[in-house]
């Protein structure tokens, strides 16, 4: 696994619950609680999957990004969805994240520690009964701020390479 510094279990299980409070809070669209969780020069993004020929040197495009923002772009984002002129989410999605395997190292920063996990979204829309789901290795920076946890960075990538749904306009 290479040469992982050890974490204490304390600071394991606040930062697991940092992501689980950070899952119910969009699950609830909380979006404004969801912004509050985040650092200000938070990173948020999800590359492009591609199927390729085995052996090929990537399956994660190296420019392409679903989602490429930063905490000025995510509160956009969120303000679009507080406003009537957000048609992607008419009717709002009802989102649950499943967030597992959460595995946390330390960096070379004091109080800032990488976060590798598993993220399983379960997604519906209106009266559809489709639901669509999702499956994600996620990568977080996590940073304690003051009174609390802060994601600083999250980096994402789908399982599969094509999305079953007419948008994406929920956050990972």
């Amino acid at each position: 696994m290479g040469d992982q510094l050890p974490v204490d279990h304390t600071t394991v299980a606040d930062i697991q619950a940092f992501l689980y409070r950070e899952a119910l809070a969009l699950d609830e669209r909380r979006f404004r609680d969801w912004l509050a969780m985040l650092t200000d020069d938070i990173t948020y993004e999800v590359p492009v999957r591609v199927t390729r020929e085995a052996q090929a040197d990537w399956e994660l495009a190296p420019t392409s990004r679903i989602f490429d923002d930063d905490r000025q772009t995510l509160e956009v984002r969120v303000r679009r969805l507080e406003t009537d002129f957000s048609w992607a989410e008419q009717p709002p999605s009802r989102t649950r994240h499943y967030v597992t395997n959460v595995l946390v190292d330390a960096t070379d920063l004091p109080d800032e520690y990488l976060v590798h996990s598993n993220c399983f979204i379960y997604r519906s829309r209106g009266d559809s009964p489709t639901p669509s789901f999702y499956s994600l290795s996620r990568k977080d920076t996590v940073r304690k701020e003051g009174d609390g946890w802060r994601l600083a960075r999250r980096w994402a990538a789908f399982d599969q390479s094509l999305i079953n749904a007419h948008n994406l306009s929920i956050f990972v």
